[in-house]
């Protein structure tokens, strides 16, 4: 009877021991979504998932031991897809509330954790003072949105010399379009991009204070400039995009500001 006793309290122990250590690795994971090289976060919260208007809030921190501090005096406020938000495919694993994914064309913006990718633009320059590696935008650079495409959701820039692809013109970048005057890269569906999850999501100028995106974070020009000043590629930058409610409830978990 003792041995049988002991065993069970082994056993007990041993179960106990086994939720715990999972719910430590679990929270790890958590945490480490945003990871300690992360010294910027930009955090963008709408009020729920059908919603298309937002605020932008950035924040920094010296090192993974110090505390989130806000950067602007006041969140900026911005524009996402048209028919509100769908979770979007980055560096986070999304908690199974029922929310679908995003998909190509469905007017939505990818939410969730993403890294940040290359700094497009037909400008000359990338504004004064910004540290981003620039790509100015040419007549021979396209942004794959068919999901058909083994360049799906990439950057291409053809050699004419070698032939134009028949698929270049409909995938061509724009050229003169004050919206497209410079665009960040949201590295959705990137890490590798998988046909028919969404395509081509940047931050960019708004088309008008009242006109929401197909998908993208839009806003003022000068919120923009602000926005591309401020980054700095050796802090690891993160950009957060959530419903109010759901940021409440995944702050702590996933170590938010």
């Amino acid at each position: 009877m003792q041995y049988q006793k002991l065993s069970f309290r082994k056993k007990t122990w041993l179960a106990a021991a086994l939720v715990v250590f999972t719910s430590m690795i679990s929270s790890s994971v958590a945490r480490a979504q945003l990871g300690r090289a992360v010294r910027q976060v930009i955090v963008t919260q709408a009020a729920g998932w059908n919603s298309n208007t937002a605020t932008m809030q950035c924040y920094q921190r010296p090192s993974a031991r110090d505390p989130w501090q806000p950067v602007f005096a006041k969140p900026v406020p911005v524009l996402l897809g048209k028919k509100g938000l769908a979770w979007g495919r980055g560096v986070f694993n999304p908690p199974a509330n029922g929310i679908p994914a995003k998909v190509e064309k469905d007017w939505k913006a990818p939410a969730g954790i993403f890294q940040l990718g290359s700094l497009f633009g037909y400008a000359s320059t990338a504004p004064g003072g910004a540290r981003w590696p620039y790509i100015q935008v040419g007549p021979w650079d396209a942004y794959v949105d068919d999901s058909n495409n083994p360049y799906y959701n990439r950057h291409v820039r053809i050699d004419p010399r070698q032939g134009v692809p028949p698929w270049f013109e409909k995938q061509r970048m724009r050229l003169g379009d004050a919206a497209y005057k410079w665009m960040l890269e949201i590295r959705h569906n990137q890490q590798p991009a998988a046909p028919g999850y969404g395509s081509a999501i940047f931050f960019h100028v708004r088309r008008g204070p009242d006109k929401p995106s197909a998908g993208c974070t839009t806003m003022a020009e000068a919120d923009l400039v602000r926005l591309l000043r401020w980054l700095d590629p050796q802090a690891a930058p993160h950009y957060v995009l959530l419903p109010k409610a759901d940021y409440a409830a995944l702050r702590g978990a996933w170590g938010l500001p």
